[in-house]
């Protein structure tokens, strides 16, 4: 009986992963270096204000695997590839020089009808440790938060001349025998080129399979990485760059690996340190990981286990137990359901002498990505199961859970004045909620598939429209025009606006008036609380799925196919727009000349619908 092969791969996959990897066969795979293409005319973005064109397309190296790596294997029987532990190629970008840093436009303004009020609100009903000093009165009336871990002493950094100076990792990672790192490449003039670089350039961190490349942006021969890392037993998913301790001699990058294992890296010096060595602390994959705001050495890392751990760059590790007085109560024998977060350490702990610091459990499937807040307060945290949890991590607290239309939530980000929360996922959709209210704003459909990035950009919004931009496994770039006067109606609240002048059936008003308070779920009910006060804000308050009909919809204002490979990243800078896809590819396009449409801003405010151009510049 004549059998149908399975149907090919709707995507290809990293080169350096071929069928023959799957069972251990070798793979005819030779390491190239990068290759910079400079396309004239191609792959234009047309939007209002101009055209964005592609000014170089740097395509990294994919290393192939290492003999000793484990074959892949995929329990899929219909699969024809094998499914190789990456997350795509991610950038961090850094300067060192004086540039213009991301415009901070609504610092000032965050009091009015933003997340400051639900701040205050909260601090007036129930005193904690922030309205103890004068100190972090100041802090509140300016809109800013205090240090993570601010109130434990054991936390507190060491004085004298040592708490000043910038510390490095001890290892040199170049003459390194360690296992984990198979070999370093340093370029041969990599001194010289640091000595002459342009000092306002951009350096970026890319990590592609088990390399991890140190690029120079500003560079002439930019393709030519500074240092290139190799590793053995694990592929780097995620890295994050310290913008608070980057000097022009020092910069501490972090990166999260597929084991599990945390590289603290140096690369003026070329020095690292290996943090949660062989799991012992989390041996599950980082998918994310990033500094936390405002500190030198803490930074946070999601673990595919659901759990959100507190590590310092330079304390030991220990073998980690829960301590017994940080786990939810139990009821009849199972967790507590009230609690959508279970500390099992707390950052108030007085054992800090080793790593981790904190952890936090939120649930048992795959933490995708978190974003920190502007005001440096609230956590977005997005998940496998398809929630998007907002935290107060300054308390450990989870304030809100909203969840996704179907399937996981992927990415997620903060608008610059931190108002809005934006969410892409498994459902094709881009979604902005509200954090002041509480609820969903727009559904955002215009990606074929997954969305796998979101990002604003701060040098398009102003005080009356909001500019992001997506990216998904459609290969597509998307970007975004928003603000609240250029939603469309929902078709539900169309049809209760016509029967305003109708007669009212009875009991209609009042139905209709429940499900407007159910839905706002901005009074919480204390039915199931006989024991707790009315001002214990650590209950989570969980928002229904919005029906559609319910929902306004947001189109794009520009749509376009920029690769052959899923884009998994996207950037924006005061001159360019940056992507970078699973097979590395990082394209760059350069932002249209000022001048162009500058009152581009001004004209969608005023014409009905979403601007002049945006019609065209959506590919079918």
């Amino acid at each position: 009986m004549f059998v149908l092969p399975p149907p090919p791969p709707r995507y290809s996959v990293p080169l350096a992963y071929a069928a023959g990897a799957s069972n251990g066969m070798a793979v005819p795979v030779v390491e190239t270096n990068n290759v910079i293409r400079h396309p004239e005319g191609g792959c234009p973005l047309q939007v209002g204000e101009g055209t964005y064109d592609l000014q170089d397309d740097l395509h990294l190296a994919t290393p192939p695997p290492h003999p000793s790596e484990a074959p892949i294997t995929n329990p899929n029987p219909l699969a024809t590839t094998p499914s190789p532990p990456t997350s795509g190629v991610k950038l961090s970008l850094v300067s060192l020089g004086p540039r213009r840093k991301t415009p901070q436009l609504y610092s000032v303004r965050l009091g009015s009808g933003g997340i400051s009020d639900l701040k205050s609100i909260k601090e007036n009903i129930r005193e904690g440790r922030l309205s103890d000093s004068g100190s972090d009165s100041f802090r509140r009336s300016n809109g800013s938060a205090p240090a993570f871990g601010e109130g434990n002493p054991a936390l507190a950094s060491p004085s004298g001349k040592d708490g000043l100076k910038r510390r490095k990792p001890k290892n040199n990672i170049i003459k390194s025998s360690s296992s984990f790192v198979s070999r370093v490449i340093m370029h041969e003039s990599a001194t010289k080129r640091l000595s002459e670089r342009n000092p306002d350039g951009l350096f970026a961190f890319a990590n592609i399979n088990r390399a991890f490349q140190w690029l120079d942006l500003s560079s002439k021969s930019k393709e030519e990485p500074l240092a290139k890392i190799l590793f053995t037993k694990a592929h780097m998913l995620c890295h994050d760059v310290n913008e608070l301790t980057k000097t022009a001699s020092h910069i501490d990058v972090i990166m999260g690996s597929s084991a599990g294992d945390i590289i603290w890296y140096e690369p003026m010096s070329q020095k690292y340190a290996r943090i949660n060595k062989n799991g012992v602390v989390n041996n599950s994959p980082v998918a994310h990981i990033k500094w936390i705001p405002g500190s030198e050495n803490l930074f946070l890392a999601a673990h595919a286990n659901g759990q959100l751990v507190v590590y310092d760059k330079e304390k030991e590790d220990a073998f980690f137990t829960p301590e017994l007085n940080q786990i939810p109560e139990k009821a009849n024998g199972k967790p507590n359901a009230r609690k959508a977060l279970q500390v099992l350490k707390s950052v108030n702990s007085r054992n800090q002498k080793n790593n981790p610091v904190a952890i936090w459990r939120l649930s048992n499937q795959r933490i995708n990505q978190f974003a920190f807040s502007p005001d440096h307060r609230h956590l977005a945290v997005v998940l496998e199961d398809g929630s998007l949890r907002v935290m107060d991590y300054l308390r450990e607290e989870v304030m809100d859970i909203f969840t996704s239309y179907y399937g996981g939530l992927i990415c997620v980000c903060w608008s610059p004045d931190g108002k809005y929360i934006v969410t892409g996922g498994q459902d094709d959709l881009v979604t902005i909620w509200s954090l002041a209210e509480r609820k969903i704003v727009a559904r955002c459909q215009g990606h074929n598939s997954w969305v796998s990035a979101v990002a604003f950009d701060p040098w398009r919004c102003d005080e009356r429209t909001y500019r992001f931009g997506s990216v998904g496994d459609d290969c597509r770039l998307l970007l975004w025009d928003f603000s609240v006067g250029m939603l469309h109606r929902p078709k539900a609240l169309q049809a209760t606006a016509r029967q305003r002048n109708s007669i009212v059936v009875p009991g209609t008003q009042h139905l209709s008036r429940h499900r407007t308070d159910s839905t706002s779920n901005r009074v919480r009910s204390n039915s199931d609380q006989t024991d707790k006060p009315e001002d214990d804000f650590e209950d989570t308050i969980i928002h229904p799925v919005e029906p559609r009909a319910r929902t306004a919809q947001l189109p794009p204002i520009m749509s376009k196919i920029v690769g052959e490979d899923p884009i998994c990243w996207l950037g924006f800078q005061e001159d360019c727009i940056m992507t970078s896809s699973l097979e590395g590819h990082i394209r760059t396009w350069s932002r249209p000349r000022e001048g162009v449409n500058e009152n581009h801003a001004n004209n969608l405010s005023t014409v009905t619908g979403f601007g002049s151009g945006s019609g065209s510049a959506t590919e079918p």
